[in-house]
């Protein structure tokens, strides 16, 4: 493989080291370093921290930090699909993007459904409101494809270097934690999803740091983050890669009409293959939208996206005859609307006091 990304060693290190299982400790960085020394690469703390602030400033991670589940935080979030008219491309664009919920959208290369977007809301019944406003505005039908089943949401991205094999996982370290059973969050806890939902401050002491600014002790933020964490309010904790910095900069959207019987079956199994980053059941949509199971891919190239695509069918050809009408691949032309799920709404909405 080529060199991906314009990285020195040490940042390709920290980059695969640390995209999951950073420590949850008063003093982080030297536990990370102390892990990456003993993994084989030499490093300190101040090192690690170094690159880690080098790294954030120039945008190669869009975070550092916890990369918070918004599924268990509150409220709803569902992907829509739309057709935008070549002639008026551009209006329709702009009228879906003007509405605050939603978050993301790509326009991706299907001769029909142009346009796809998320939209994030403090409750679900909010989505049907939002979705009519968008047909009203636009003249355009939406598609909602909510999930239905998740295998794997788990966008890691690993380049040319020391300890490219996989992350180093200190989850271990830390308090020691039970899940609390509840659903919802006190305002505390609220407070607490606000502050690091972009990102840990990047010093070598950013639990206190987030204690101080909810004005909470560090005790207390240790173990509620590490508590999320167990969860699943926090998906994991570390180095979040902007992938396309990496080189990753062809992904796409492998969908699947697979038979309802094998979803269950298949879905786990294309999950499990290290390069797929999203895999999900959604609906169909009858006589627009034939496909149940999607599966997102990233590549470097156009050649390793192509052969990427090519394992998922044959692992989905494990199971059952796919036929040329049965999938198709979506990739993506360009980026409409990345402003990230705001959880605000949807925090606040899921918040009693306990």
């Amino acid at each position: 493989m080529s060199m991906d990304a314009d990285l020195t060693e040490r940042e390709r290190a920290v980059v695969n080291a640390f995209q999951g299982g950073f420590p949850v400790t008063a003093s982080p960085f030297e536990a990370a370093a102390d892990a990456m020394s003993a993994a084989g690469y030499d490093i300190d703390a101040d090192e690690v921290l170094t690159t880690v602030s080098d790294l954030d400033e120039r945008g190669v991670l869009s975070r550092y930090g916890a990369l918070v589940n918004a599924q268990k935080i509150g409220g709803a979030a569902t992907l829509v699909a739309m057709h935008a008219p070549e002639d008026r491309f551009e209006e329709v664009v702009e009228r879906v993007n003007a509405h605050r919920e939603v978050a993301h959208n790509y326009e991706r290369e299907h001769p029909h459904l142009n346009v796809w977007f998320v939209v994030s809301v403090a409750s679900e019944d909010r989505v049907e409101t939002v979705l009519e406003e968008i047909e009203a505005e636009t003249g355009q039908p939406t598609y909602n494809l909510p999930k239905q089943q998740e295998f794997r949401v788990e966008a890691k991205f690993y380049v040319d270097g020391p300890l490219a094999d996989g992350g180093i996982d200190c989850t271990d370290l830390g308090p020691t934690v039970e899940p609390s059973g509840e659903q919802t969050l006190s305002p505390a806890e609220r407070d607490l999803v606000l502050e690091i939902q972009d990102g840990f401050p990047v010093t070598a002491t950013p639990y206190a740091d987030i204690a101080d600014a909810i004005r909470q002790d560090l005790e207390w933020t240790l173990e509620t983050i590490k508590r999320f964490n167990v969860e699943g309010k926090i998906r994991r904790i570390g180095v979040i890669p902007n992938h396309y910095k990496l080189g990753y900069t062809e992904n796409g959207m492998t969908v699947w009409n697979v038979p309802d019987e094998l979803v269950s079956t298949v879905g786990p199994k294309v999950a499990a293959l290290p390069f797929v980053t999203h895999c999900y059941e959604r609906p169909r949509h009858d006589g627009v939208w034939p496909y149940n199971v999607f599966a997102m891919t990233h590549g470097r190239t156009e050649a390793e996206s192509d052969r990427r695509v090519e394992e998922v069918k044959a692992t989905m050809e494990e199971h059952w005859d796919v036929g040329e009408d049965d999938w198709d691949t979506l990739f993506s032309s360009q980026i409409l609307k990345k402003t990230g799920i705001r959880l605000a709404e949807r925090a606040e909405a899921n918040t009693q006091a306990r």
